[in-house]
């Protein structure tokens, strides 16, 4: 009894090992380049870490990856083989998604966030410049009641 799940693991890695596996597809320098390029492009959807398919091990990156290929002899367009992975597994899937609808916001709130702080800080500046002239004369010398006695008494500067 204690051999039998031992037993149907080796007989499962076997069936594994001897099940009928498809070559990955031939392709021509050029294309692989362009396989590459796209693997590169397209997020493990399992990994945590953000992975492309191109440098992931697991399983559905490896299909995927010969997904890719496929596609690529097939003949279609990158925009094509995106729009395949995407419908299939939604724009997470894409390591550089559109610039559209809910996504444009995203990639433009840095650059609003950047624009309103200089705002802001432009604003602080300008009104702190102003103000500066006037304080500067009584910050130039702090106020010392000792000093202030003894220019009146002798005429002195200002008192």
């Amino acid at each position: 009894m204690r051999l039998l799940p031992a037993a149907l693991c080796l007989l499962l890695s076997f069936a594994h090992a001897a099940a009928p596996t498809t070559p990955p597809a031939t392709l021509a320098p050029a294309q692989e380049q362009r396989a590459v390029a796209i693997q590169r492009n397209l997020r493990c959807p399992l990994c945590d870490t953000g992975e492309s398919i191109a440098e992931s091990r697991s399983d559905i990156s490896i299909k995927m990856r010969s997904s890719v290929r496929e596609q690529i002899v097939d003949g279609r367009s990158d925009s094509e083989i995106y729009t395949f992975f995407s419908q299939r597994y939604g724009n997470f899937v894409l390591l550089d998604p559109p610039k559209t609808g809910r996504n444009l916001l995203l990639w433009s709130a840095p650059l609003l966030a950047l624009a309103g702080g200089g705002a802001v800080l432009w604003a602080f500046l300008r009104r702190k410049g102003t103000a500066a002239p006037a304080s500067a004369a009584q910050d130039a010398e702090p106020y010392d009641s000792y000093l202030d006695q003894v220019r009146r008494d002798t005429g002195g500067g200002p008192g």
